[in-house]
Formats: structure tokens, sequence, C-alpha cells
């Protein structure tokens, strides 16, 4: 019996996807929930699994196309067993099936090939495919050896010849999320009034309390670390909640104001920056919080987030400074207003009561757009969240 496998249903934020890794090939066995395939899309990669145990019979869309959502992209006769192989498959195995060289080795087709556009002589090529098969990444990899000076003359010595490196260069398709990315932020410089207000934030009293608790706290919840991203998060929900506008979106006409705090964190993962969201962060403890951005960014770091974890959101933390960042202007993620930018913790000479003195410091930065909230509201919210960084009881008592 025949089973067709489809792409998931993409939700509506979601048009299409671009069909990435085939993990499977046609003629293999499959084993039920195996993994298949990935289809990336703008925002995660999605992983198709096999809905039954069977023989993988047929591949409709190869590597690289389009896919929309529930198209059919292979099919599976379930309860076959793995047999002989197809016609092509057959006739890719003759194509890569190793030849033999001058000298008694081998070479991979597709290394001899190579070899040859590039005037290399296969008889010089030490192999590290098995049983000393020369393989293609031996020949990319190969390079001349210089020829020493010859001696013609006690008093005359023949010119070095030394071989000209490659300037190699390497061309690939820019995956859909890097693209959507680059999208996006060139829509955000061309559709918004971004304006972007910077302050410091003194972290002595957050670091003396972090050191203070962080072993009671981390026994106490099960592990969880403190770091200073759940103090950042509880301040910027008390702050968004004296300032409604920094927690708005701009919809059409109208200024659609969100009743709660969807906080999301930036996470940077090999494919690009995603944005995992923190529901309803005004009702989360620290260690929820810490949690939370824990789990995203070990299923970032994997590939697991899901389309809804990355989805909606009200306001944007984004954290430079884990890389070394002093100071920077974060780009809006919308259709959010505004997004904080954090930095760098940096020890330098600030003025306290008169005197100089050696402070562990911090440059925020907060980009905004100026359609919808203004200058001084923004000032105020970045002053807010330096009051409450610098004094982190006002954080637990909301004052």
């Amino acid at each position: 019996m025949a089973t067709e496998i489809k792409a998931p249903t993409f939700p509506e934020s979601v048009q299409e996807g671009s069909l990435a890794t085939w993990h499977k090939q046609v003629g293999e066995t499959v084993k039920r929930d195996e993994l298949l395939v990935d289809i990336e899309t703008d925002k995660v990669v999605l992983e198709v699994v096999a809905p039954a145990a069977g023989v993988l019979a047929e591949i409709f869309k190869a590597e690289g196309d389009i896919v929309l959502s529930n198209e059919v992209i292979a099919r599976i006769e379930e309860g076959a067993e793995a047999s002989a192989p197809t016609a092509a498959a057959a006739a890719e195995a003759v194509a890569e099936a190793p030849e033999a060289t001058a000298s008694g080795g081998l070479i991979n087709p597709a290394a001899r090939k190579l070899a040859e556009e590039r005037n290399i002589d296969v008889a010089q090529i030490v192999g590290t495919g098995k049983g000393g098969r020369i393989t293609k990444e031996d020949v990319v990899n190969y390079k001349a050896p210089t020829t020493a000076p010859v001696v013609t003359a006690p008093a005359a010595v023949a010119e070095q010849v030394l071989e000209v490196g490659d300037r190699v260069e390497r061309r690939v398709p820019m995956t859909r999320m890097r693209s959507r990315i680059a999208e996006r932020l060139l829509e955000v410089t061309q559709t918004t009034a971004s304006l972007t207000t910077f302050n410091e934030v003194d972290m002595t009293a957050l670091m003396d309390l972090r050191k203070q608790y962080k072993e009671e706290f981390t026994k106490i919840h099960n592990g969880t670390r403190l770091g200073f991203m759940g103090f950042f998060v509880k301040a910027a929900v008390e702050a968004l909640k004296r300032f409604p506008s920094v927690n708005a979106s701009i919809d059409g006409s109208d200024i659609v104001y969100h009743g709660y705090q969807d906080v999301g964190v930036a996470v940077s993962t090999d494919r690009g920056l995603v944005v995992p969201v923190l529901r309803n962060a005004e009702n989360m403890s620290i260690a929820n919080i810490e949690n939370g951005i824990y789990d995203y960014a070990m299923k970032a770091r994997d590939g697991k987030l899901t389309i809804d974890e990355m989805t909606g959101g009200t306001f944007t933390i984004t954290n430079g400074g884990v890389y070394g960042s002093l100071i920077s202007t974060p780009i809006i993620n919308p259709p959010q207003s505004a997004i904080l930018g954090m930095h760098k913790i940096q020890e330098r000479p600030v003025a306290v009561n008169g005197e100089v003195v050696i402070r562990p410091m911090m440059y925020l930065a907060m980009s905004y757009d100026h359609r919808l909230i203004d200058g001084k509201g923004a000032v105020q919210f970045l002053v807010t969240m330096k009051e409450l960084l610098e004094d982190p009881a006002k954080i637990l008592l909301e004052i």
C-alpha cells in the first residue's frame, strides 16, 4: 500500500518553504517516525518524518525546490523492503564507482574531472579516502610542491619557481531564512522612522545581588542558573506597563495597544538570528524567565524551535554583549515598535557623589519607531530601565 508524504501545514504567516535536505533516497528502507527530509521556511526548519515503515518509492521534490503547505513531496510503499537498486540508482552507482589511476591507485570520477580541469597530475595526489582512494576534497586541497632551486654552477643559482596559489571563491545560494531576514531588515529601514536613544547602567548592585544569591537560587530552583536576562526582562515588563506606547504596534492607520507583555529574546544560530517569544512575561518569575530562555537557546541550537514559538511578540531584547559588543543600534523587529539592546559590561571610571570611581558599566540602546513613540517617551522608558536595574529591589517590589 502506498502512503503519500506531505509537507507540513504552514501557518498563515508562512507562504511556502524550500526543500533543504533529503535524509533518505529512493529504494531505501525507512522506519516509522524516521526523519525523511528537512523543509526550510523563512522562520524555521521543519522536519518531516515517515508516517509508516516501508520503502521510499518516489521523490517528487528535489533539494532546493519550492514546497507549498500540505504538498505531496514523496511516496512510501508500506511493508516493502529494500530491493535491488533502481535503474537510476544503479546508473548513479556506476557513475560514482572509483576508477584506476596510472599508478594503480583509485580515484573518484568527480575527483578525476576536477583534476583535469586544474591540470593536476593525479599521481602526485595522496588519497585520503577508503583504501587510499583519491576524493574530490583531496584534489581541492592539493597544493603543488614548490620546485627546489637548481644549482647549475657554483656562482649561479637558478631562479626559484613558486606555484601561484588559487584565489578560491565559493558561491552558495542564500538560505530561505537568511533571505527573509535580509528582506525584513531592509523593510524596517524603508517603512519606519527609526531612531535610537542611549543610556548607561551601573551594574554594581545587580552583580552583587547575583553573586550573593546565585548558588542558593540554583539550589532552590532545581539547577536554574541566575543570570542577568531575568532581571532585564522583568525590568522591561515593568517599564512597558508604564509606557504603553512602547508595547504597542501600528496596524495600517490604527495603533494597537497590547494589554500583555510578550517579550522576544534574540538568539543567534548558525542559520541566522531568531527571536523566540516569552508569552505573558508579566506573569513569569525570574526563574521561569531564565528557564524559558535556556530552553529556547537549546532548541535554537538544535534547530527545534517551532513557528509558533517565534511568532508574535510586543517587544524584543537583544544582547550583543555576549559577543563583546560595547555599543550598537539594534534594528526594530516588526510589527513591534521598539527593541532594547544590551551590551558588554565594562569597568570604567564614573563620577559618583563627586568622586571618580571604577564601576562595571553597561550601555543600553533602544531603537524605536518615531511614528508612534516620541523622543520623550523613549528616553523616559530607558531611564526607567536604568533606575530599576541599578536598584533591583524596585523590580521585585514593582515600584
